[in-house]
């Protein structure tokens, strides 16, 4: 009993001594400066991202993720290494293996650990805008907590975030501009190939098959980046959207991409190739073509992230070139 009472005296003078060396995340910056990054005083600055400002300490290097997959995937673009990131299934996935050396789980996507946030001792805390507000509020008792954007539009906003949190912001840059630069390529170089085409993308989750609205999962690529014809079911699409066999195969795609993972997929290990063997997902043009493809990037990718963009770009000229 004394030992837990010492455990516990020992946990709130810790959340005191952080929440006062930075725990608010907004509030107090009305007079300073609106760039992204801009001292306030000695051993402050302000962070300005998506028309917010965030008040965090001056050095920023050690970053807790939580929640945000997204930020995740930036990490691996700008070989940040976060001191406390998501596991998955209790683990780090290769995907996440270059910037995870040194990490320690800090719980599940949608179940961050508190207490083992709070022993990391952050800088500053990325968490997530699917977050609730209480989720939040806790976060910034502990540290300086970003809710990180999910919305793929926001893209090199988050990119840029990152690469200021992490001092690589010229990298980030870089980044941003290669992407752009490599869009104008492709788009030169599979004009022709791509003409015309219905393309979509799908992903099986619980064993269905889903489709996502124009700008959400990889969508905002095809049909934004890219510029091609948005068909009439992802327009008609105002969220993640199940659909049988039947009437996916009356989209009848000209190209298909497929993202399935076993992680998404624990009750129906099997779906992907049971969906494969269906005789009417067979008829579907993409099918018969050869122009149905599985898992071109990683099936964890976000979709919406500058890592998805990048992996799903390369992928695609391997694949249609």
């Amino acid at each position: 009993m004394k030992k837990l009472a010492l455990r516990l005296g020992i946990m709130a003078a810790l959340m005191v001594a952080l929440t006062a060396c930075g725990g608010k995340s907004e509030g107090n910056t009305a007079s300073a400066p609106a760039t992204p990054s801009s001292t306030l005083a000695a051993g402050t600055k302000v962070v300005k991202y998506l028309d917010k400002e965030y008040e965090l300490p001056a050095s920023t290097e050690r970053i807790v993720i939580t929640g945000a997959v997204e930020a995740m995937e930036d990490s691996i673009v700008l070989d940040v290494n976060p001191i406390g990131a998501i596991s998955f299934s209790g683990g780090f996935p290769p995907m996440f293996s270059s910037i995870t050396k040194n990490a320690e789980s800090i719980g599940e996507k949608t179940e961050p650990n508190f207490e083992k946030i709070l022993s990391l001792k952050p800088d500053v805390i990325l968490g997530s805008t699917k977050f609730k507000p209480e989720v939040v509020e806790q976060l910034n008792k502990i540290a300086p907590t970003i809710p990180y954007s999910h919305v793929s539009s926001n893209w090199e906003a988050n990119l840029t975030l990152l690469g200021e949190l992490s001092g690589k912001k010229d990298k980030a840059d870089q980044a941003i501009k290669e992407y752009k630069d490599d869009l104008t390529k492709v788009k030169s170089e599979l004009g022709e190939k791509l003409n015309g085409k219905k393309v979509v993308t799908l992903r099986i989750r619980q064993g269905k098959i889903n489709i996502y609205p124009e700008a959400v999962f990889f969508n905002p690529i095809l049909y934004s980046d890219l510029g091609l014809p948005v068909p009439a079911e992802i327009k008609a699409a105002k969220a993640q959207e199940e659909l049988s066999i039947e009437k996916f195969a009356e989209i009848n795609p000209d190209i298909m991409f497929v993202q399935f993972s076993p992680d998404e997929n624990k009750d129906t290990p099997n779906a992907l190739e049971s969906i494969q063997n269906n005789p009417i997902f067979k008829n579907v043009g993409a099918v018969k073509n050869g122009q149905a493809f599985v898992n071109i990037v990683d099936p964890l990718a976000q979709g919406g992230t500058a890592y998805s963009k990048i992996e799903f770009l390369k992928a695609l000229v391997s694949k249609l070139k």
